[in-house]
């Protein structure tokens, strides 16, 4: 079963939302109606496979509450969704490590489809948003979400280990991974793999 948490200020989008997911069975979801709401939630030791928060509703302060969401996830997949794509949505999305960005104008059937996508552990952004990023933002969807993850540590400057035991992981994958960002970035070795992040509105 496949767990949904859906927030949004709007009761009819949440009611639509969970009713196209329970009618195509395997999901259980529960709603909000805003960011306080579903971080209490987590906070319950509650788990979802895809916590889905609208952009503008109470308590989001727009990507902030993104990022507070992420960080108390702790390693569940968190998504963006909004009826009027904000201004940079698509790097600042996938830079901070979100599983992605749905728009509210996509048919119901693309709206499961993502969802279910983003919720088995992959990033999803919309095709036609993909087509209008830059060269440098397509550096960013070559990672990832690992990826990402152990580029914000290289960001933030810290050891492989400190990277490991933050995620969870032994420190020869951390290794690896960071060989794999070096080379999709073309940097020469972990400090610049950082600054070009940097450089490239990546952390």
């Amino acid at each position: 079963m496949t767990r949904v948490l859906i927030a949004d200020d709007h009761e009819l989008l949440r009611d639509v939302l969970r009713s196209y997911l329970e009618a195509e069975g395997g999901f259980e979801v529960a709603t909000v109606a805003d960011l306080p709401a579903a971080l209490s939630l987590i906070d319950e030791g509650q788990s979802f496979d895809l916590v889905l928060l609208d952009y503008a509703m109470p308590g989001m302060n727009g990507y902030e509450g993104l990022e507070a969401a992420i960080a108390k996830a702790k390693g569940m997949a968190v998504a963006l969704m909004s009826g009027m794509a904000p201004a940079g949505v698509s790097e600042r999305v996938l830079a901070c490590g979100a599983a992605g960005y749905l728009p509210k104008t996509l048919p119901a059937r693309s709206v499961v489809n993502a969802i279910r996508f983003m919720a088995a552990g992959e990033t999803y952004m919309p095709l036609d948003m993909m087509r209008r990023q830059s060269s440098t933002e397509q550096c960013d969807v070559g990672l990832s979400q690992r990826e990402r993850q152990v580029l914000s540590g290289l960001c933030a400057g810290l050891a492989n280990k400190e990277i490991a035991r933050d995620l969870g992981l032994r420190e020869p994958t951390i290794k690896l991974h960071v060989k794999v960002i070096c080379r999709k970035l073309g940097a020469r070795n972990r400090t610049h793999a950082a600054m070009l992040a940097r450089e490239r509105a990546l952390c």
